[in-house]
């Protein structure tokens, strides 16, 4: 085989420092567009982004030259620090992401699971929410 060819398809998870819900509305989409960025900045790219106000999902193919690690520890660092840049980030303490992240391979065939996983967090969150209320109330 003369060329290499790899398919590092990864999703990831990290969470806000403390689980502070501080991903706003105001500057979420935005954030997004960032970290599709920085991806790309890199040789990645972004597959699908979601998550609510305390975490992160992203499903991104990352080139080999670069460790799974390197490339969360620079996602989360620079976006981190374009969230705290923002002049009216309408926040009244400092963005950060926890240490420590989730990261998991994912093969061609669970892609579109996988994104449609991604791309649905909210409702999948609300759903989570409403069953937790509803369980304790027996």
């Amino acid at each position: 085989m003369g060329r290499t060819y790899t398919n590092l398809t990864v999703h990831a998870i990290f969470s806000t420092k403390y689980r502070r819900k501080i991903i706003l509305p105001s500057f979420k989409s935005e954030l997004y567009k960032y970290i599709g960025g920085i991806i790309r900045n890199k040789k990645g790219v972004l597959l699908e982004i979601g998550g609510i106000q305390d975490h992160v999902h992203l499903l991104a193919g990352f080139p080999p030259t670069i460790a799974v690690s390197d490339m969360l520890r620079f996602i989360k660092s620079n976006s981190s620090g374009w969230v705290n840049e923002l002049s009216d980030n309408q926040l009244t303490e400092e963005f950060a992401w926890q240490p420590g992240f989730g990261a998991f391979s994912v093969s061609y065939s669970q892609q579109t699971p996988v994104g449609n996983y991604i791309r649905n967090q909210e409702e999948h969150h609300k759903k989570s929410e409403a069953f937790k209320r509803n369980f304790w109330k027996f």
